[in-house]
C-alpha cells in the first residue's frame, strides 16, 4: 500500500482519525492581491489548461504557476518540492512519491519541515483525493515529530486545479473545508496560502 491507495474511510479507520467535514475553515482569512504581471500571464494559459483538461496541463499551467507565485511571494523563505519521494512508515502504507510538498524551510534538494501536502486529485474526482491527502499529512506530522520540528497543525490541498479544497490536521483530528475554491477566486486561495505558510 501506498499514499493513493488510501481511501478516506480507509485512513481514517487504520489510524482512528476523526473526521470533520461541515466547517467553513478559513472564511475570515482576506484575500491576497494578485501581482498584475502574473495575472496577466495566467489569464492566457488557464483557458488552454482548462481546455486541454489533461492532468498534465492541469498541473503545468495552474497548479505549478500557483504554487511558484506563493513561493515567490513568500520572499523565497519557504521551500517547494514536486514529485518527491516521502518514505515514513512501509508498515502502514505511508510511502510514496507526493505531488507538491510545502515546507517552512527555504531548502530545495530534501524535505524539511513540511507543513503543507498537495494532491492532484485523479480523473477530476476531489473527494478520491481525500484519502491519499490525509495519508501524506499524516506522514509529515511523524516526519516533523522524528525531526524535533513538531507542528500543531499540518496543511493539506485536494486540487484538479480547477477546484480546491483545503484540508487540517491536528493530532488525530482531521478536518475538511465545506467549501472548495473556483480558481476565479485566487486571490482567495492565495491568501488561504499565504496565511498557511507564514511563521
Amino acid at each position: 500500500m501506498a499514499y493513493p491507495d488510501f481511501t478516506l474511510n480507509e485512513i481514517t479507520e487504520q489510524l482512528n482519525l476523526t473526521l470533520t467535514e461541515t466547517t467553513d475553515l478559513f472564511a475570515e482569512i482576506s484575500e491576497t492581491p494578485i501581482r498584475p504581471e502574473f495575472q496577466a500571464r495566467f489569464n492566457t494559459t488557464l483557458p488552454f489548461a482548462l481546455a486541454t483538461s489533461t492532468e498534465k496541463a492541469r498541473s503545468e499551467f495552474i497548479i505549478a504557476p500557483v504554487l511558484v507565485e506563493l513561493w515567490l511571494l513568500q520572499d523565497r523563505k519557504i521551500g517547494l518540492l514536486s514529485g518527491v519521494e516521502f518514505n515514513i512508515d512501509e508498515s502502514q502504507g505511508l510511502v510514496g512519491v507526493c505531488d507538491y510538498i510545502i515546507t517552512r524551510s527555504p531548502e530545495q534538494l530534501f524535505v524539511k519541515a513540511p507543513v503543507m501536502m498537495l494532491v492532484e486529485a485523479k480523473n477530476e474526482d476531489l473527494k478520491r483525493g481525500y484519502g491519499q491527502c490525509i495519508a501524506e499529512m499524516i506522514a509529515a506530522q511523524r516526519f516533523n515529530i522524528r525531526e524535533g520540528s513538531e507542528s500543531p497543525q499540518i496543511y493539506g490541498i485536494v486540487t484538479i486545479g480547477e477546484l480546491w479544497r483545503f484540508l487540517i490536521l491536528e493530532g488525530t483530528n482531521a478536518y475538511i473545508d465545506s467549501r472548495s475554491y473556483h480558481i476565479d477566486r485566487l486571490p482567495k486561495i492565495m491568501g488561504i496560502l499565504m496565511h498557511l505558510t507564514s511563521p
